[in-house]
Formats: structure tokens, sequence, C-alpha cells
């Protein structure tokens, strides 16, 4: 299969960035520095992330807003212009088809980034429910993400007004003579900045900010390590098409309005399902794992409660640079993931000790204001 490139592809090679496949694109997965180093280098100042290859599309056109809740349980009505809201495509039996961030651009233009792996899946169906509104596909756009607690220090510095934003806030914008929209969000745990700009511009507005001190380049190994210190899902790992939204703890996700006695109850995929589980709760629920030792768990691997009984499943792991040890994400039986609750993973035929964690395993450092 030909691999797709971003725009920075060329800028990646020139910093010596090793290269891999990752939803159909070439993307760098670390720099000579090395994933650790990144990863704490962005917890300690600021680290830029090439996330071109995500899905940007705007849907406009009366009725854009009903469109949208008909699809996900956010309250999209009830945004702001220039707010932004994390959302969930569900479906029939309450699984998810993909999260999303969707940001009301006007009063009937929305903004929606997806997931790279999922982008043309989420595409279709949205075209799919089509009512006379429009769906662009900015396939000429570039997606960089600034991420860490300098951020918004080097982004005083570059564009004051963008600087003054808060989380899931955005606003349209202008650095070095480029036009771009900047929210302030991100996937790290992070305060820090998104930028979508053409991606003709994407290279320059990259080196600009690359020539900042306090930025450095930061591939999708410490990108992955990032978000899961901060206790975030991973499309393919803590969510899918039968991992519904109540064991994967984003009840939070489903809008006060959305729910049962609100203003505009349910009218999504699944709804009646996922508000059975809210009221009797699922069987399995997302729980962090810190391990014992440094021998690492891996995904997919088996979980046993100390009796050797079988409880769950781990969905993602990585060793916790700013932690110091080994953890990981799993989805257990909710008997068994209380925190404190010693467990025992099945690495290749040997068991490894684990303990139940509360998420984020560091804490988020979202600027609120």
């Amino acid at each position: 299969m030909t691999l797709l490139h971003t725009p920075l592809d060329a800028l990646h090679r020139e910093l010596g960035a090793r290269m891999v496949p990752f939803a159909g694109y070439d993307m760098p997965v670390q720099y000579p520095a090395g994933i650790i180093k990144e990863h704490l280098h962005t917890r300690q100042a600021a680290g830029l992330f090439d996330v071109s290859h995500m899905g940007q599309v705007v849907l406009s056109g009366a009725g854009s807003a009903e469109l949208l809740e008909a699809l996900v349980p956010a309250d999209v009505v009830g945004l702001a212009d220039d707010r932004q809201t994390y959302a969930l495509l569900t479906n029939s039996t309450g699984g998810v088809l993909d999260d999303l961030i969707i940001t009301r651009w006007g009063p009937e233009t929305f903004f929606l980034v997806v997931n790279a792996a999922c982008k043309e899946q989420d595409i279709a169906h949205l075209r799919a429910h089509l009512d006379g509104q429009s769906l662009e596909v900015m396939a000429d756009q570039a997606l960089l993400a600034l991420q860490g607690p300098a951020a918004r220090e080097v982004m005083a510095r570059l564009c004051a007004a963008a600087a003054a934003l808060t989380f899931m806030h955005g606003m349209r914008a202008s650095i070095d003579g480029v036009e771009l929209y900047i929210t302030c969000s991100g996937y790290t745990g992070e305060d820090g900045f998104e930028l979508s700009l053409p991606a003709v511009s994407a290279d320059r507005i990259a080196r600009l900010l690359l020539a900042q001190p306090e930025v450095a380049p930061i591939g999708l190994g410490a990108r992955d390590s990032l978000r899961l210190e901060a206790g975030l899902c991973l499309y393919g790992h803590e969510l899918s098409a039968t991992i519904d939204p109540v064991q994967a703890g984003l009840v939070w996700s489903i809008g006060k309005a959305r729910r049962p006695g609100g203003e505009r109850p349910g009218g999504f995929p699944g709804a009646d399902r996922i508000f059975q589980l809210v009221e009797h709760r699922p069987p399995l629920r997302r729980v962090g794992l810190v391990v014992d030792g440094k021998r690492p768990v891996r995904e997919g691997q088996t979980v046993f409660d100390e009796r050797g009984e079988q409880v769950g499943e781990v969905c993602s792991a990585c060793f916790g640079a700013s932690v110091g040890v080994p953890i990981a994400i799993a989805y257990v039986r909710r008997d068994g993931g209380e925190p404190g609750t010693r467990l025992i993973v099945d690495v290749r035929g040997k068991p490894v000790s684990v303990t139940v964690a509360k998420m984020p395993f560091v804490p988020q450092r979202y600027f609120r204001g």
C-alpha cells in the first residue's frame, strides 16, 4: 500500500525522525532524542506534534446542529460560537464508531476533527445523514499541536490574542501572515493549542514554532505515552464499536440537555441502551494499572485476580516516563476495579503484579482561566 505524507514530511526527515506507517500515512514515531526525552520535554516545556493525518471537515447549512445531535450525545445545539465539545459517534447498540472534537464556527457551521484511522468511514457516515447541509473535507489543511507548560508563553510571542484562550475555546488568528484557526486543546493532558492552517504554510509555521527555545519536535511514540498518562482514550484501544461510553468512563460526554429529564433527551443512536447502562452499570469498566516492578505489560494481555480468575484485558500500555514505572489501561470486571486492588497480568506465561490506580496517572493541566 502506498503511504500518504503530511505537509511536514520533508521537515520530519530533515530532523532525523524515524518514520513508521500509521493510519495510512508515513508518520514520525520519534526523533533522535528518543521517546522518553520527548515525553519529558513536553511535560516540562513545549512539544510540537504533526497531527495533519487527522480528518478535518466543515459541516454547514440549516439544521447542522440538529443533524449532529442525531449522531452524537453531546450538546451541540447549546454550543456557543468558537466553543468546542468532545463527542462520540455512537451506533445502534451504544458502541462507539469514533470520538471527535466539534467546534462551532458560526450559527450553522461546525468544524470537526476526527481520528485518522476512522476519517473515511466518519465522512461517509456524516454524508449519509445530510439533509441539505454541506460537508467540506479540508484536504488542503494541516494540523499542528503545541503542547506543554511553556506552550502559552510561546504562543504569546507569536499571537497574543490566541495566548489568552482558555480550554476548549478557539479563534481565527494570524501568525507570520498565515491565517489559521487556533484552539486551546490537545491530547497530552497539558495546556496547549491546536492550529489548523493551510498545508502550503505548514512547513513555515512549524519551523517558526521550532525556532522558539522551549519547543522540540515530538513523535507519535511520546504522543501515545503522554495521552496514556493523562488517562485519555484512544480509538481502537479503549474505544470501539463494541465498547459503550459508560464502561469507558465517558458518561460526562453526554450533554446534560441530552440526558433523561434534559431539554433534548436521547435522540442519538443507542441512546436507550446507553441510558440503561448508566442506570444498571455494565459488567466491565476502564481502569488504570501501575506495574509493580519494571517488566512492562502489553496491549491484549489477560488480567487475572489474585485467585487466578480472568477478570479483564489490557487495552493500552507504556512506560510512564513522568511517573517512572510501566503503566496501562485495561477493562476489568467491575467488582475488581477499585483503586488499590491487586491484580495479575499474564506476560508471555509469566505473572506480573499490578495495582489498580486512579486516572489520570499525572494531573491534567488544562488552562481554564
